[in-house]
């Protein structure tokens, strides 16, 4: 059967077409066309059915014309492109949830889809420990006092006043721990901090001390980094109520997502000089807008573009878990991460 199917390795500047190409060519042989989609700018797609997806349905229509495979990482798949492209069987998105696929239309069309879950656990949780180190010490303020503006004024850093904090022995609570929390917890705990553990969905042995309540995990943590899933239940989890329960001086780190943080809660803490510090890679609003008020507090913050999850070992995974997935499809056999 391989033979007589035809794949679209729809990639874009991250997950590029030819690691997908390589990755199913690895897998078995069919035909693989490619095609460079690009990245869209705001986080929402072009129509509402789907988000963060390209804005390139009329480009994605014609490119999969007599093609029964889909891969792709930001390709717009709405009830449009679905009905005009009747041979299209199984959509495989190379990220961790498929956000620019219209399920419903999916299931109507009788195409598969399926997501890579797990591909980028290991770089989103380095990620989220160099945060927490810069915001801890300073790093970025004392960079771009010396190579951006020429000055020694960072050194101030080295005073009892203004130097940071470090890791060792530090109460350190994580919120949440998935594969992500899970990870930062045994890089936290290699450093000698305490790390401390709110997840009321995880069982079995952790890495740190289990806290059954998130009040008292906050209570007793001088950083908090959060590593939630975005639910209904988790939007707003952390609050001006729940900044309040923070030691003075806390640190807060997210690189899980955006609206987990009520973001003018935790600029009105900066501002008061409640919080010491924060170190965000996601936003409510992303891209993050002109007028946000955590621009005014570079001092305090470490602000990053929602980079956690880009390693070129994630898109290298990410194109090896969608092409097993297109190998299962093809083969006839049970496919491992499918939603419709």
């Amino acid at each position: 059967m391989s033979e007589h199917v035809r794949v679209l390795a729809a990639g874009d500047h991250f997950i590029l077409p030819s690691l997908i190409r390589t990755a199913i060519g690895d897998e078995l042989p069919c035909e693989v066309a490619e095609l460079t989609l690009g990245w869209p700018l705001e986080p929402f797609g072009p129509v509402a059915e789907v988000s963060e997806a390209s804005d390139a349905e009329d480009e994605l229509i014609e490119a999969l014309a007599h093609t029964q495979v889909l891969v792709t990482q930001m390709g717009p798949v709405t009830e449009r492109v679905l009905d005009a492209c009747p041979d299209l069987r199984l959509v495989v998105v190379c990220r961790g949830g498929p956000v620019n696929v219209n399920l419903d239309a999916a299931k109507r069309h009788d195409v598969r889809v399926c997501f890579s879950p797990g591909r980028n656990a290991a770089a989103t949780a380095e990620f989220t420990v160099g945060l927490l180190l810069s915001a801890l010490r300073r790093i970025p303020q004392a960079h771009n006092l010396l190579a951006g503006q020429g000055s020694w004024q960072g050194a101030t850093y080295y005073t009892y006043e203004h130097s940071g904090l470090e890791l060792e022995d530090l109460p350190v609570g994580l919120v949440g721990y998935g594969a992500v929390g899970s990870r930062v917890a045994r890089a936290l705990c290699a450093f000698g901090a305490q790390v401390m553990v709110h997840d009321p969905y995880v069982r079995g042995e952790i890495h740190g001390l289990r806290v059954q309540s998130l009040d008292e995990l906050l209570r007793r943590s001088r950083v908090i980094t959060l590593h939630a899933r975005l639910t209904p239940e988790t939007r707003g989890l952390i609050g001006a109520r729940e900044l309040a329960l923070l030691p003075e001086g806390a640190v807060v780190v997210n690189v899980a997502r955006g609206p987990l943080l009520d973001e003018d809660a935790l600029c009105d803490a900066l501002e008061s000089g409640r919080l010491s510090a924060a170190a965000l890679d996601t936003y409510a609003t992303e891209p993050l807008p002109a007028d946000s008020r955590l621009h005014a507090l570079a001092e305090r913050v470490v602000l990053t573009p929602h980079l956690g999850g880009a390693s070129r070992a994630v898109a290298e995974k990410a194109a090896r878990i969608a092409a097993e997935e297109v190998r299962r499809w093809v083969r006839g056999e049970p496919l491992a991460h499918c939603l419709t």
